[in-house]
């Protein structure tokens, strides 16, 4: 597995620079790497760091030089440096393609060849799974669920009735898809149910992180865009449309019927209320508390969440706070002093 530093510069299609004969035996990020290894720096700050690294080699964008230290330059630094890990670190592949005589498939399900099902999935009737799809065990594909190519479920995830997956869709242990929507009328003092008729329409290419959870919608689809991420304990509730290429961060809770433009950004623990729509390229900081529509192209901030400059001002006022009140004080007791003296005043005149 071992690598001359031109064979690695050869591997991404980088420049060398320094001694292409260094031997390179791993790779990791500049806090643990260790002599032999190739680590990198994607930004001209880390420049320090690497001073202090015992890292053999370092892989740099094409604009940033070093000067002590073999590197290999490449456009796009991250796409390069997962190319070398992989090469030190492939990923595991499954060597028992095909379906285990211990998984529980019905028999109205159809299975592409080539699809990879462990021992201990559950298939119901009707579902159907595409071409290059691996479903590990304790996966539950329930009743009229279609998965399109290459979909990989992994251990204990739930889809519920006719979920419709696009192709390339990687789902995370532990999601659950297509649960009943938190929808309820108050009837003869008693909570029932609302309808929940409809499913959940993912499209080609999203990821949905580790215990995610997806409604399905009323009467018709929860949807999620093409090329959507979605993080780890992430809500969606009934009805909602996400767009394409979103990205939500861990945590983040969108209630019913919202709608996201494409390239919507949330971050971590950012809350919507129902029934809110965010705006093409939005981007919403870490625990926005959203109330209102967003504009597109806005950065919203804060609780409840306001434009990022208006959020800015308000922080600059906080802080002065304790200043203001010590101020406020002591023209109190200026006041007090005036009003005290004019009353004397005003009784010796009297």
């Amino acid at each position: 597995m071992n690598l001359a530093l031109s064979d690695i510069a050869e591997l991404v299609g980088g420049r060398l620079a320094g001694d292409g004969k260094v031997a390179i035996t791993g790779a990791a990020i500049l806090r643990d790497a260790q002599p032999g290894d190739l680590t990198l720096v994607d930004k001209p700050r880390l420049l320090k760091e690497l001073a202090s690294c015992q890292a053999s080699a370092v892989l740099v964008p094409q604009e940033i030089e070093v000067g002590n230290i073999p590197s290999v330059a490449v456009r796009n630094v991250h796409a390069s440096f997962a190319r070398i890990v992989e090469h030190f670190h492939p990923q595991h592949r499954s060597r028992d393609l095909g379906i285990s005589g211990d998984a529980y498939i019905s028999r109205s399900a159809k299975i592409a060849n080539g699809a990879t099902v462990y021992a201990g999935a559950t298939i119901g009737d009707d579902v159907t799974v595409g071409e290059g799809c691996v479903i590990h065990g304790g996966v539950r594909l329930l009743a009229g669920c279609q998965l399109g190519r290459n979909v990989t479920i992994f251990p204990n995830a739930v889809l519920y009735e006719d979920t419709i997956v696009g192709n390339n869709v990687i789902i995370h242990a532990g999601a659950v898809i297509g649960a009943y929507g938190f929808g309820y009328e108050t009837s003869g003092g008693r909570h029932i149910r609302s309808a929940q008729l409809g499913h959940v329409e993912i499209g080609d290419d999203v990821e949905i992180g580790a215990c995610t959870t997806i409604d399905r919608g009323t009467y018709g689809p929860t949807r999620i865009g093409e090329g959507t991420k979605i993080d780890n304990l992430v809500m969606i509730a009934h009805n909602c449309s996400i767009g394409r290429h979103n990205l939500l961060c861990s945590q983040v809770g969108i209630a019913g019927s919202c709608t996201t433009g494409d390239y919507v950004v949330m971050a971590g623990q950012v809350g919507l209320r129902d029934h809110i729509s965010v705006g093409n390229q939005a981007v919403l900081g870490a625990k926005a508390g959203v109330m209102n529509d967003i504009p597109e192209g806005s950065v919203y901030v804060g609780i409840p969440a306001t434009p990022e400059r208006e959020q800015r001002l308000k922080q600059v006022a906080w802080s002065k706070l304790p200043e203001m009140r010590k101020e406020f004080l002591a023209l109190q007791k200026q006041m007090a002093s005036l009003l005290e003296r004019l009353e004397r005043a005003d009784q010796e005149v009297t």
